[in-house]
C-alpha cells in the first residue's frame, strides 16, 4: 500500500482527530507544568500566555475544526474531498507549526511568520476553495457564514502573536469559535433530538437568522464600545436563552451524549452573560472566568463528543456511547468543575486546581485516543471507501 493510500488519509477527520486526540492530553498538561513554574519554554518571541492561547485553539481547536471542517464540507457540497497526499501535506503543516510555536526564539523572524502561517494559511484556502467552487450544489444555504468567519482567523492569529494586540486576538478568535458552534449546534442538535428521541425542536428561520447575525457582530466585540458589546453579548445571550426554552432541555439533559452538547450551548451563554456583566458590575472573578467558562464548557465538553461520534458513525460502526465513552465526558464535566467552579471558592489552590483539571483533559483524551485511534488508521468496518 502506497503511503497516500492508507486509511489515514482517506478523509480529513482521521488525521486531524488523532492529532486533537494528542494535543488535547498534552498541551493542557504542559500549559500546568509551564505555569506553575516547574517547565520552561525556550527562549521565544512570544510570551508562554501568547503561546498557551496560540496552542490550544490554532493547535488544539484547529485540529477538530479543520478535522470536522475538511470531512463536513465535502458531505455538504457533494465531492470527494481532500485526502491523500493534499491532507498529509495539511497534517505536515499543522506539526510543523507546532514546533516552531514551541522554539519561536530559534527561527528567523520571516520564517517563523512562514511556518506558524502555512497550515492555517494552506486549510482556509482550500476549505473555501470548495465551499466557493460547489456552491451551487452546497446543502446548507447558510455556508456563506464559513465564508466571512474562515478568513478572519487568519487576522485573529496574527492579533494574538503581537503582544499589543493579544487581548484583542483572544477575543476575536473565541468570538470565531462561538460562531462555528452557533451554527453547529443549530444542525446538529436538530438531527439528534430527531434521532435519539423523535422529537423536533424548534427551528425559526428569524430567530436562527438574528442569533448568527448578533455571533457575528460579536466577534469583534473586543473592538466596539464596551457598552455596545455588552449590550450585545446580553442580547445574544437572552435569545439563546429564549430558543433553549423550546428545544427540550429536560429531554436532552437526560443522555449524557446528548446533555454534553446542551451543557455546551448554556456554556456559551453563561461566557455571554459574564461578558455582559463585566461591564455592568465588574466582579473580581478568578482564572480568566469568561474565557476558560468557554474553552472548557464549550470546547472541552462538546468536542470529545463530537469526535466519538464522527470518528464511530465515519468509519461505518454503529455510533454507541459506550462505558468508557460516558467516562471521557464525564472527566471532562469533572474537569470544569476544578477549573472553573472550584478556584472561585478556594483560589489559594489555584495551581492544583490547574493541574488536576489538566489531568482531566490528559485522562479523557488519552481514552479518546486510546479507543479511537485505531478506528481512524483501520479502513471502514461496512466496506465503504471513505
Amino acid at each position: 500500500m502506497k503511503f497516500a493510500e492508507h486509511p489515514l488519509w482517506l478523509v480529513g477527520f482521521r488525521p486531524f482527530f488523532a492529532l486533537a486526540c494528542l494535543a488535547g492530553l498534552s498541551l493542557p498538561l504542559l500549559w500546568a507544568a509551564v505555569f506553575s513554574g516547574a517547565l520552561a519554554l525556550p527562549a521565544a518571541s512570544i510570551t508562554p500566555l501568547q503561546w498557551h492561547a496560540h496552542e490550544m485553539f490554532f493547535g488544539f481547536g484547529w485540529a477538530v475544526l479543520g478535522g470536522f471542517l475538511l470531512t463536513a464540507t465535502k458531505n455538504w457540497v457533494s465531492v470527494r474531498g481532500h485526502h491523500g497526499a493534499s491532507l498529509a501535506y495539511l497534517v505536515a503543516a499543522w506539526l510543523l507549526e507546532r514546533v516552531v510555536m514551541a522554539t519561536a526564539g530559534s527561527w528567523p523572524g520571516w520564517l517563523f511568520h512562514l511556518g506558524s502561517n502555512l497550515f492555517i494559511g494552506s486549510i482556509i484556502v482550500m476549505l473555501l476553495h470548495t465551499l466557493i467552487r460547489y456552491r451551487a450544489q452546497d446543502s446548507y444555504r447558510d455556508n456563506y457564514y464559513f465564508l466571512l468567519v474562515l478568513p478572519a482567523f487568519l487576522v485573529a492569529k496574527q492579533l494574538l502573536l503581537q503582544p499589543e494586540t493579544f487581548a484583542i486576538g483572544v477575543g476575536i478568535t473565541l468570538g470565531l469559535f462561538r460562531m462555528a458552534f452557533l451554527v453547529m449546534f443549530e444542525r446538529t442538535l436538530t438531527q439528534f433530538m430527531k434521532g435519539v428521541f423523535q422529537v423536533a425542536i424548534l427551528r425559526h428561520p428569524l430567530l436562527d437568522g438574528a442569533i448568527k447575525g448578533l455571533g457575528l457582530l460579536l466577534v469583534l466585540q473586543p473592538l466596539l464600545l464596551p457598552l455596545a458589546g455588552a449590550v450585545l453579548a446580553l442580547l445574544l445571550a437572552a435569545l439563546l436563552l429564549l430558543r433553549l426554552a423550546f428545544w427540550k432541555p429536560l429531554l436532552g439533559l437526560s443522555r449524557i451524549d446528548i446533555g454534553v452538547m446542551y451543557l455546551g450551548y448554556l456554556a456559551i451563554t453563561a461566557q455571554l452573560l459574564l461578558e455582559s456583566l463585566h461591564y455592568f458590575s465588574p466582579v473580581p472573578w478568578i482564572g480568566s472566568l469568561s474565557l476558560h467558562v468557554f474553552t472548557f464548557g464549550a470546547m472541552g465538553l462538546v468536542i470529545p463528543a463530537m469526535l466519538i461520534r464522527i470518528a464511530k458513525g465515519h468509519t461505518g460502526r454503529k455510533v454507541v456511547f459506550e462505558t468508557l465513552d460516558k467516562l471521557a465526558l464525564r472527566l471532562m464535566l469533572l474537569g470544569f468543575v476544578l477549573r472553573i467552579v472550584i478556584p472561585q471558592f478556594f483560589p489559594a489552590a489555584y495551581v492544583q486546581w490547574i493541574y488536576l483539571a489538566a489531568t482531566c483533559w490528559l485522562g479523557c483524551f488519552g481514552l479518546l485516543g486510546w479507543r479511537l485511534i485505531p478506528f481512524l488508521l483501520a479502513p471502514r468496518v461496512d466496506g465503504k471507501e471513505h
